[in-house]
Order: C-alpha cells, then sequence, then structure tokens
C-alpha cells in the first residue's frame, strides 16, 4: 500500500501570537496520525501497546495558518528493527509541506520497562502495509 495519510483540522487552539500553528502543535498532529495508523492499520489502540516515543526531529518548511483549515500528515515506516520503528512524516497543506518529521517508537516490555521485540501483529501490519 505505502503511505498512511491522516487528515487533521487546525483548531483555533493551535494557533499563537503569530498567527500561525504553534511549533509545538506539529508534534501532536503527528501523534493524532501515529494513534490513527495504530487503529486502522494495526488493528490496535496505541493507549494499550507498551510503546513509548524515543525521539522526535521536525524540520518546518512553512507555517500553518487557521484559514487552512486542515493538515494532512503522512505516516511511513523507513526503519522497522527488533523492538524499535523509526517512522517518517509530513504535514501538509494541500500539495505544500509544512514540516518533515522523524519519530522513533521502542516497544516495552511491560513488566520491566525495558525494550523488548515489537509484537508479531504490528510487525506484520507493518511489512504488508509499507511493503517492507
Amino acid at each position: 500500500m505505502g503511505t498512511y495519510t491522516a487528515d487533521i483540522d487546525v483548531r483555533f487552539r493551535d494557533i499563537d501570537a503569530m498567527g500561525h500553528v504553534n511549533n509545538a502543535v506539529y508534534a501532536t498532529y503527528i501523534e493524532q496520525a501515529r494513534t490513527r495508523y495504530f487503529r486502522d492499520v494495526l488493528d490496535a489502540d496505541i493507549s494499550r501497546a507498551s510503546t513509548v516515543l524515543a525521539s522526535i526531529s521536525i524540520d518546518f518548511r512553512r507555517p500553518v495558518e487557521l484559514a487552512d483549515g486542515e493538515v494532512t500528515v503522512t505516516v511511513d515506516v523507513a526503519d522497522l528493527g527488533r523492538s524499535s520503528a523509526t517512522m517518517t512524516h509530513e504535514v501538509r497543506v494541500g500539495d505544500a509541506v509544512a514540516a518533515e518529521a522523524e519519530a522513533t517508537l521502542v516497544s516495552l516490555d511491560p513488566d520491566t520497562g525495558e525494550p523488548a521485540p515489537i509484537p508479531e501483529e504490528h510487525r506484520a501490519g507493518m511489512e504488508s502495509y509499507h511493503d517492507l
């Protein structure tokens, strides 16, 4: 299939004093897309998955404004390790890229809190959806 996409409304509360979406909100947009990805692609509730965000980096390309109405956030899996998955994202307004991001998720053993293998059903879902 390839790239997962999620459309997310730009809310008035996302706007800062400069009149555009505050930089911290981009991480929330990416999180919303990742939550939907877990639901739609992996058939999982991310709040019940023993997974943590280990890192995120965001490169901003253009501002997003309230008048834009919504953003589209893409989710791709760039690297699938034993216990981690690195996802790449674009935050778009129409065809324009507003930001590019990379996030690494780590699967944990719920009892010890130590890294653990990605559950096989999640791995299989990622591999088949993204043709890995």
